[in-house]
């Protein structure tokens, strides 16, 4: 009974250095998401790298296993072992931090965010896992701790996913223009099937008889809603295609051979990620009641964020004069689909 007694205030002393972990980690991932990598003295050897950054990421999740471990029952923990375990947590996720801070400008921001991406969630799954085992029950092993654990494996594993090889920058950007495009692809087929003669845009809602949703014209489109939203669903088809069309150029001509062709690829990333967000919000002004001006607006800004794409394709390295036509072509689709939806949306100005 005696041991019992003291138990919980041996423990809480045992797990302080847990505590100052959490901080520690805090401070890291506070210094990740706004620093910038440094450019180094030494020359900068990118196969070294990757297997320094694949080599301190295997590390981090072998020391989590080992803090799941000594935190999941009994005999207690010391405070002893708990500062020893702290300690090397921290010094594995320091070394992944610097590591990071290894790459740099030069190889391209598209590569650097990437990267950085992945040390961060190792470090946000680090910070997870020590706050489990500072909340869980005394020495016992909970789901969320084994979740947490898991957590911090997959992170981890990301690392031997990240793009890499020769023209690593180009295959950042590919993967970048990738993720992008099956965004638009799943938002143009939801607004497709949306818009199919006589579907009910809410039909995947529980019909409710207090709210009267059958009876309620604002969940429903008109004739004219159709008219207006067929030019806005070819904006979406152009924004598809232009993504499709960009990411095989960026696959077929794409180089990495001076800092101007990273600095094209990556202004070619950066832009196409306006993409998706702005076809979100097309799609969103889509449903009724539809407001004609918000809708208006939205096409718009696609518009626009296409237009500059494909300005910034048939200027870069990506886009040799056999591309060109295609650019012309996904312009001029551009602009017949934002005429047509401001002539059907005149009255609203």
């Amino acid at each position: 009974p005696v041991r019992e007694r003291w138990a919980p205030a041996a423990a809480m002393e045992a797990r302080e250095p847990l505590r100052e972990l959490g901080g520690a980690l805090r401070a890291v991932l506070a210094r990740l998401r706004e620093g910038e990598p440094s450019e180094g003295r030494e020359p900068f050897e990118l196969p070294r790298f990757w297997d320094a950054l694949g080599q301190t990421f295997k590390v981090t999740s072998q020391e989590a296993t080992k803090l799941s471990l000594a935190f999941s029952g009994p005999p207690l923990t010391s405070a002893e072992d708990c500062r020893k375990l702290s300690e090397d947590v921290q010094n594995a996720i320091l070394a992944v931090a610097t590591v990071y801070y290894w790459l740099p400008k030069g190889q391209g921001t598209t590569l650097r965010k990437m990267v950085r991406d992945a040390t961060t969630e190792v470090v946000e799954g680090m910070i997870q896992l020590t706050e489990t085992i500072l909340s869980a029950p005394l020495e016992s092993l909970s789901q969320e701790q084994l979740i947490s654990t898991g957590g911090v494996w997959e992170a981890c594993e990301q690392v031997s996913s990240l793009p890499r090889g020769e023209h690593y920058n180009q295959a950042a950007v590919a993967s970048a223009l990738a993720a992008c495009l099956g965004v638009v692809k799943d938002a143009l087929e939801e607004m497709e099937h949306a818009l199919v003669e006589g579907q009910d845009p809410y039909s995947d809602i529980m019909e409710d008889e207090e709210l009267g949703f059958r009876g309620n014209r604002d969940t429903y489109w008109s004739e004219a809603d159709r008219k207006l939203l067929s030019s806005c669903v070819g904006l979406m088809k152009a924004s598809k295609a232009c993504l499709k069309k960009v990411l095989g150029v960026v696959k077929a001509y794409g180089k990495v051979d001076s800092p101007e062709q990273i600095a094209q690829l990556d202004d070619l990333a950066d832009i196409a990620n306006e993409i998706s967000p702005s076809v979100d919000e097309l799609a969103l002004s889509m449903y009724p009641p539809v407001n004609e001006l918000t809708v208006r607006l939205n096409a718009a800004k696609l518009a626009s964020v296409l237009k500059k794409v494909l300005e910034i394709t048939k200027t870069s390295h990506v886009c040799p004069p056999s591309e060109e036509g295609w650019v012309q072509f996904l312009t001029d689709a551009v602009d017949h689909n934002v005429n047509k939806i401001k002539n059907f949306t005149q009255g609203q100005l």
